[in-house]
This record gives C-alpha cells, sequence and structure tokens, in this order.
C-alpha cells in the first residue's frame, strides 16, 4: 500500500520539472567567455557571439553539430539573425564595429564603424532599422542597408534593451547610472527614467507587452525587479540567480527564465501581473550566464565555456509545461 502514493508522487515530481536537458552540443576549440546567441528558424541555425574566440560559432539544431566559425571577429557580444532580410548581424566590443553578414554564403558585406564597445542589436521589424548599444551612452540607428540613421544619446553605456511591438518605445538597462531609460523611437530621445534604488548591475532585460510589465535583473543584490510600463512604479522584488546575463518571459507558461553565471537558471512563475515565486533552480556550470529562449521551438539554449578539460558547450533544454 505504501507503493502506490510513493510512486505518484515521484511523477507529479517529475511533471514539476519546467526545464528538461535534451542535449549537449559540444564545442570544441572555443576558448574564453560566450556571450549572446540568435536564431534563424526556418534553417534551424543558431549563432553564438563566442566573445572570448573572437568567432561567432554556427550549429545545426537538427543534426546537433556545429556547422561553422565565423572567424575574424573583435570580440564579438551582439549577434542578430534577420530572417526578411536573410543578414546576420554581429556587434564586436573590441573594435567597436557591426558587421553584416549575407545570411546563407555568410560572407561580409558591410562594416560599420562605432568607435567603441558595440553591444547588444535588436532590429525594428516595422521601420526596418538595427539598433545597437555601444561606447560611453548611445544607441546607434542603421536603416536595412547598414546606413547609419542617427544617434539616440545616453548617460551610460546600453546593456539589454527591448523594444516594445505595439507603441514606439525603448526600454533600455543603463547599469552605470542605476536605472531604466525609457526612449520614444519616433522623437529618438530619452521620454523618462526609472530607478532601480537599492538594486544595482542591472544587466538583462525581458519585456511582458500584454500584461504591460518589465522585467529588470540585478547582480548586487540578485533581484528581479518588475516595472509597470505605463507608470513606471515598481510592483515585484524578488531574489533570483546571482550573475545573471539573460532573462526571458515565456507567455504560454506564464514563467519566466533567468541564466546566471553562479551556475543556475531560475524559473520564476507568473502567478498574476505583481507576483512572480521562484518554483524551480536548474543547476547548470559557473560562469555559464547567457542563453536564448526561442518559444516556437519551445527550447532554451545556455551557452557553458570551455572550463578545465571540458569543452565549451550549448545545452538544449526542453520547455516542459
Amino acid at each position: 500500500m505504501r507503493f502506490i502514493p510513493l510512486f505518484i508522487g515521484l511523477s507529479i515530481n517529475l511533471l514539476a520539472q519546467p526545464l528538461k536537458l535534451e542535449r549537449t552540443t559540444a564545442l570544441p576549440g572555443v576558448e574564453g567567455r560566450i556571450d549572446h546567441l540568435s536564431i534563424d528558424l526556418k534553417n534551424q541555425r543558431l549563432f553564438v557571439a563566442a566573445l572570448g574566440n573572437n568567432t561567432v560559432e554556427v550549429l545545426d539544431l537538427k543534426a546537433g553539430k556545429r556547422l561553422r566559425s565565423i572567424a575574424g571577429l573583435r570580440e564579438p557580444q551582439g549577434v542578430l539573425f534577420l530572417p526578411q532580410e536573410n543578414r546576420l548581424v554581429v556587434a564586436n566590443g573590441k573594435d567597436g564595429t557591426i558587421r553584416i553578414y549575407d545570411g546563407t554564403s555568410l560572407q561580409l558585406l558591410h562594416t560599420i564603424e562605432y568607435g567603441d564597445d558595440a553591444d547588444n542589436v535588436r532590429f525594428d521589424a516595422d521601420a526596418k532599422q538595427i539598433y545597437v548599444g555601444y561606447g560611453s551612452g548611445a544607441l546607434g540607428v542603421l536603416d536595412g542597408n547598414g546606413n547609419k540613421a542617427g544617434d539616440i544619446k545616453l548617460d551610460a553605456h546600453p546593456e539589454s534593451f527591448q523594444l516594445e511591438k505595439s507603441g514606439s518605445r525603448i526600454f533600455v538597462n543603463l547599469p552605470g547610472s542605476q536605472k531604466v531609460a525609457v526612449i520614444d523611437r519616433h522623437k529618438k530621445a530619452v521620454v523618462a527614467t526609472w530607478k532601480t534604488a537599492d538594486a544595482l548591475a542591472n544587466y538583462p532585460m525581458a519585456l511582458d507587452e500584454a500584461d504591460k510589465r518589465l522585467f529588470v535583473v540585478c547582480r548586487r543584490p540578485a533581484t528581479l525587479i518588475v516595472f509597470n510600463i505605463d507608470s513606471g512604479a515598481v510592483v515585484a522584488k524578488v531574489p533570483t540567480v546571482g550573475d545573471c546575463d539573460d532573462v526571458f518571459y515565456d507567455p504560454a507558461a506564464k514563467r519566466i527564465y533567468a541564466s546566471g553565471g553562479e551556475g543556475a537558471i531560475v524559473v520564476h512563475e507568473q502567478k498574476d501581473a505583481d507576483h512572480y515565486p521562484q518554483i524551480n533552480r536548474i543547476q547548470t556550470v559557473k560562469g555559464a550566464r547567457t542563453s536564448l529562449f526561442v518559444p516556437e521551438l519551445g527550447r532554451l539554449y545556455l551557452a557553458v565555456r570551455r572550463e578545465g578539460s571540458e569543452s565549451a558547450a550549448i545545452r538544449v533544454y526542453e520547455v516542459v509545461r
């Protein structure tokens, strides 16, 4: 009689796991820190900015293997694949360049100079404009052909930023000035700022437009801050993973996934628009702080750098709903 409840309890526990490790794809020869990732859904390719290796690694997700490396880069940080344009955009931190590649041949087409610390990259599909954070404080704007179309000045280097789809705002993390800047992209100007108060080092960011919530993770202390995007008010502050560099909102599962260099992925549940308890902590590898959640595939891809005899790798987690 005791066997039955034990079995049921075990089954419930397994079903409660929100992420399940599905596959690990090794990246032998890749050294140093790995930064951001991007996806080519149609061709099932994953692009990995191997910052410390000065390459972008290209993976075949169906086969679970590396296709090739794009070499000759200078600390690639931001990487973004544009499916309609069939272009790959890479931002380099060391020389401040944006390099645009043909999406099929991966041949270099354009190099745009920004001078210093080109970082995160985003795309406004309606306006056909590329945004890049760079230098000591600016978002650069490029048109679809890679021509400079303006700058938006900021008072500190921009880290993660998100573009509103139903409106004209851009939300930008500015850890150097301990705040979030709100930009009107039509005016190309900052229209509001929201302080992170006693939580510092606000690097990653995610947006839930439907519920009008912005998720910002600070590293000191490790805190998830939730802003109301209409008022700028803080509606929740919750402990989360340390040394976080990427955070994502999963609208289908009503969850937040935060990957941190302390060696874990923390999952928060969205009980409602103002409550986000931590429901799971998946142990990973120390230093594995960048990731990419792809809702269309129901997968989270985690970048793991080389440690000792263990090669760099991409871990693929299936989202269990």
